[in-house]
């Protein structure tokens, strides 16, 4: 059996607690297994670190390991990239907010708001962003139940309304 891993965390303890507290939950985590390594005076194995964090041993390995290549800064890094309001340009969000605020717009799903977008704007867009993007920034749900039909009459429904025996009821009591 092999000797656990001799490392040596350069931060202080209470600059990495002020750390955690600053950052996502996703990288605290990481924090978290400096902060283990430095109370077993740097040599602690990795399955002990694994049971301890609750993570699996071979994420510990890869880790310690980009800690000994880039510090605390390739550690804390959490490589995700660009924002989603690049894509959608201010003439794009206007037209989503515009036809995704419409009662009558008739659009099924998101496909065909995609659809809709793509022939607009001569622009393809991803399906898994765009519906990320109108979920985050206008509260969409998929297949939500609308509270009257699209293409209703509403001089049709106002006609009813006078002639039907209800209608005529409420404004004889009234």
């Amino acid at each position: 059996m092999s000797y656990p891993l001799k490392l040596e965390v350069k931060e202080s303890t209470e600059y990495l607690r002020t750390l955690i507290r600053k950052s996502i939950p996703m990288i605290s985590v990481r924090i978290n297994m400096l902060i283990m390594i430095k109370k077993h005076d740097g040599s602690i194995s990795r399955q002990k670190l694994s049971e301890m964090l609750g993570v699996s041993p071979g994420s510990i390995h890869n880790r310690r390991q980009t800690y000994i290549k880039g510090g605390l800064e390739a550690l804390t890094n959490h490589g995700r990239k660009g924002s989603v309001s690049k894509i959608f340009g201010e003439q794009e969000r206007k037209f989503l907010e515009e036809t995704l605020n419409d009662p009558k717009n008739g659009i099924q799903g998101y496909t065909e708001l995609m659809k809709k977008m793509n022939k607009r704007f001569n622009k393809e867009f991803d399906y898994v962003t765009l519906r990320e993007y109108c979920k985050r920034n206008f509260g969409t749900k998929i297949k939500v139940a609308r509270k009257s039909h699209v293409k209703k009459d509403e001089k049709q429904v106002k006609d009813f309304k006078k002639t039907s025996l209800i209608g005529s009821n409420r404004s004889a009591g009234a």
